[in-house]
């Protein structure tokens, strides 16, 4: 699901000064203990971030790592020491999605420049809220905003483990399936793999 984006060295540099306070760390080595800089670029709902931040602190959770968010601001006016940003492009709002006439791509991306895998990374609402719809139906509707939080939350996890092993490699179950369905998205639990739980811990415990 996650495609790399290759950026200029200047043009990283220059969102890192941006968005991360002087003497933060880029990324936790040991420390079990991870900000998300929420950066919405359009319309989003209070409910459905609730959801979102809920599913992906319960999925990275199982592996030890914990998840608190911050939006840029609170960023900028804090020192966090382990940050990772992601930002969210579109309508994030539990409305019905405008129709796309391009229906291939990815739910989000996760950037890196020279082979070296970010904590930056992108979300296509629009995308991810379609995909989750396509999978709901009577009832579900009237609760779309748990619905779009969930799907979110699963997409962002998904991320989280590239930025957080550095790596791009994808499992062949759970949450970090190289592509997640709509069910796979809004279906009652989505997890990660024993592959991924024992990389994410491996990666968090202090040699």
């Amino acid at each position: 699901m996650a495609t790399y984006m290759p950026r200029r060295n200047a043009l990283i540099w220059l969102l890192f000064a941006l968005y991360i306070p002087a003497g933060a760390g880029i990324l936790p080595s040991a420390v079990a203990d991870v900000t998300v800089v929420l950066d919405f670029r359009g319309p989003n709902s209070v409910a459905t971030t609730k959801e979102m931040q809920r599913e992906a602190s319960q999925i990275l959770g199982a592996s030890g790592v914990h998840l608190s968010f911050a939006t840029r601001q609170q960023a900028a006016a804090s020192d966090f020491s382990d940050l990772v940003v992601m930002t969210f492009r579109g309508n994030c709002k539990a409305e019905p999605p405008m129709p796309r006439y391009d229906e291939t791509g990815p739910y989000a991306v996760t950037w890196t420049t020279d082979g070296r895998v970010l904590p930056f990374g992108e979300v296509d609402c629009p995308r991810v809220l379609q995909s989750a719809r396509s999978a709901m139906w009577g009832g579900d509707l009237a609760r779309s905003e748990m619905f779009y939080g969930r799907a979110l939350g699963r997409v962002v996890a998904h991320e989280l483990v590239h930025m957080l092993t550095r790596s791009g490699d994808h499992a062949r179950n759970g949450v970090q399936r190289e592509a997640l369905s709509a069910r796979d998205l809004t279906g009652a639990s989505l997890t990660l793999s024993k592959e991924d739980l024992n990389r994410l811990k491996a990666f968090y415990t202090p040699r």
